[in-house]
């Protein structure tokens, strides 16, 4: 590397870090207490004054990256970490486990996360020429990646717009879709093209993650499925596992247990009840599979979630 090329390394580098300093600094501001808040459309932020449990949920598609602290996320076996100098990206909807692992009250846990909408991803590919359908089918749905300048600057700018409401609405959809071209064009373009719309085209194991997600309580045949979309049963159980990092049954498994825990926490099920209505025939393997996934039974994973809840409440007025 030349002097010039140096120096020009060195710059991108102050610049960078000061974009992160001035992240931290903004969203900060913008979400002073725990939790999340969404301050534009399709933004949300997150604030963490600790290290959180490690927590099962359903993600949408998303670009997330985090301004301070760092994040573990796991998808069936495979792990993910990120922090601010990467980015994180998922492409389908999918049941996860993450949990923050780096934060305080000094130095709280900040993030940003900007949901993906398919159509619009759609219309970008188009307007790139990059209407091609993916190369392969089972690229995986999620990965992370280095956070490069121009991404970061994209970032930046959009928080930004978080203090001037009345350019928001007009600045805010052309920075989205600066974020979505440079996600393209860049090394996760061949993962994001996977939940693109174009022509009617959508990719056999999106449908397949939809018709699971519908009847996630029902009784299906795999068999069924994989004609639905069109792939003989092995290529669909290889490429489905490939994408989710789960066999189907799995993924569906994890759709009725995490809905379990909703039910339970949000509408004060009893366990047998929420039992029968996600799906199972028998409440006792129902509160097995539960303490597998979530590490106690049912009513004690409830009763901690709500203590646990409570006490955040308690700590955000604080």
């Amino acid at each position: 590397m030349d002097l010039m090329s140096t120096q020009q390394a060195e710059r991108d580098a102050q610049r960078m870090e000061a974009d992160r300093d001035e992240l931290v600094e903004r969203m900060a501001r913008a979400c002073p207490q725990d939790g999340p808040t969404q301050p534009l459309d399709d933004v949300l932020l997150y604030r963490s004054s600790s290290p959180t449990e490690l927590n099962p949920s359903l993600s949408d598609p998303a670009f997330a990256v985090i301004a301070q602290g760092s994040k573990e996320l796991y998808l069936g076996e495979e792990r993910f970490q990120y922090d601010p100098y990467h980015y994180c990206l998922g492409t389908l909807e999918l049941p996860v486990a993450s949990h923050v692992i780096e934060a305080s009250r000094e130095r709280p846990y900040l993030s940003l996360r900007l949901s993906l909408d398919p159509i619009l991803i759609g219309a970008i590919m188009t307007e790139l020429g990059h209407t091609e359908k993916p190369k392969r089918a089972d690229v995986k749905a999620m990965d992370v990646s280095l956070l490069d300048a121009g991404l970061l600057d994209a970032v930046v700018r959009l928080v930004r717009l978080i203090d001037t409401p009345l350019e928001a609405p007009v600045l805010a959809p052309l920075i989205k879709r600066e974020i979505i071209c440079r996600l393209l064009l860049g090394e996760q373009g061949d993962r994001l093209r996977h939940i693109a719309v174009v022509g009617g085209y959508t990719t056999p194991i999106a449908r397949a993650i939809e018709r699971l997600r519908e009847a996630f309580d029902q009784q299906i045949r795999i068999e069924e499925v994989a004609e639905e979309v069109g792939l003989s049963v092995s290529s669909f159980h290889h490429q489905f596992k490939a994408v989710t990092a789960l066999t189907p049954l799995q993924f569906q498994k994890r759709l009725r247990l995490q809905e379990a825990r909703r039910l339970m926490v949000g509408e004060d099920l009893d366990a047998t009840t929420t039992a029968y209505r996600v799906g199972y025939n028998d409440a006792s393997h129902f509160n097995r599979e539960y303490k597998r996934l979530f590490g106690l039974p049912p009513m004690r994973d409830v009763e901690r979630l709500r203590k646990f809840n409570q006490g955040n409440i308690g700590l955000a007025a604080n």
